[in-house]
């Protein structure tokens, strides 16, 4: 009995905890800054030790990290933005704006408008590629980093796009065969045709070890999405073969330079950023602290909140506020 009580106990708390979650986005002031000719949306708020959160994609808004990570602005300042052509903020004039050096002139612009000495960047999935690519051009704006299921190259982009057609092909072969007889015909990813058939595949199992759960989302949303983001960046033909800028990052011989603190987070059930590539780090990157969680997909602070947590508070430092 003691064992239902403890069970039933977590299954309370856990749901208390989403709900509160799924409130935070209300606590949040969308602001509108003019940075490099652009309108950008910057939610900030709270004070002490300042930690900006760059979302992944690319193309995504900043509601799920905020949805995640909001309620640390009871101790420190927090960020939360959207990128060019991203949420709230403006479209870019020129498809070819879309790179990942505008998104780190962007997070630069962010942290002067901000009048930010120093601040803690924490990036996920695509948001760790802006976030070394920043550590490795205004290394000493940067207090310290946390890269949360990232990617350390274009290769390794490449790498889990082949990991997620090969599972796609084998797992979903009726769905492979529409897929494939449009690559025949010289369909790619970004025709919407193709687009519409891809999309059909039911990718969550890529990103979620645990399928049920849900990102934290805002009732109301303009855009959580923006695929002229993720095609400008990654490639017309992203879902096969990686260009853009993101084709042609590779930050692998330069890890070893960054000096500031840095803690790397893999998932071992992760279906994108896959651990055969994210263990690279510890070779490439020797001083940066590296955690493996073994319950997780692509999003360890929502399958492992408990472990994440706990590591993330410990390396940043987070002192909690006293009730």
């Amino acid at each position: 009995m003691k064992t239902k009580h403890i069970f039933w106990g977590f299954i309370i708390g856990l749901f208390f905890v989403t709900h509160a979650q799924q409130k935070i986005h209300d606590d949040f002031e969308p602001q509108l800054f003019e940075i490099n000719g652009y309108n950008i949306n910057i939610e900030t708020r709270g004070s002490g030790e300042p930690i900006v959160f760059i979302a992944g994609g690319p193309g995504d808004s900043h509601d799920y990290l905020q949805g995640n990570f909001g309620a640390y602005y009871k101790n420190n300042q927090v960020i939360f933005f959207d990128g060019l052509g991203r949420g709230l903020s403006d479209d870019a004039k020129n498809l070819n704006e879309y790179s990942i050096a505008t998104d780190v002139e962007i997070l630069e612009g962010i942290r002067k408008v901000l009048d930010l000495e120093q601040w803690s960047i924490v990036g996920h999935s695509y948001g760790t590629v802006v976030a070394q690519a920043y550590a490795l051009k205004y290394p000493k704006k940067v207090s310290k980093m946390v890269l949360i299921n990232g990617f350390h190259s274009g290769l390794m982009w490449q790498a889990n796009c082949d990991s997620y057609n090969r599972y796609a092909r084998t797992h979903f072969p009726l769905i492979w065969k529409k897929i494939d007889s449009l690559r025949h015909k010289g369909y790619i990813s970004r025709d919407s045709i193709f687009a519409e058939v891809y999309g059909s595949l039911p990718v969550k199992y890529v990103y979620y070890h645990d399928t049920k759960l849900k990102q934290p989302m805002p009732k109301k949303v303009k855009r959580s999405w923006n695929s002229d983001v993720y095609y400008g960046i990654v490639g017309d033909d992203a879902d096969f073969h990686v260009a853009g800028s993101m084709g042609a990052i590779d930050f692998r011989k330069q890890l070893v330079l960054i000096q500031s603190p840095t803690l790397v987070i893999a998932g071992r059930y992760d279906g994108v950023s896959t651990p055969e590539f994210a263990v690279q780090y510890q070779q490439y990157m020797p001083q940066a602290r590296f955690e493996m969680f073994e319950a997780s997909g692509h999003n360890p602070y929502l399958e492992e909140p408990e472990k994440f947590f706990r590591i993330f508070d410990q390396f940043l430092e987070i002192k909690k506020q006293e009730k």
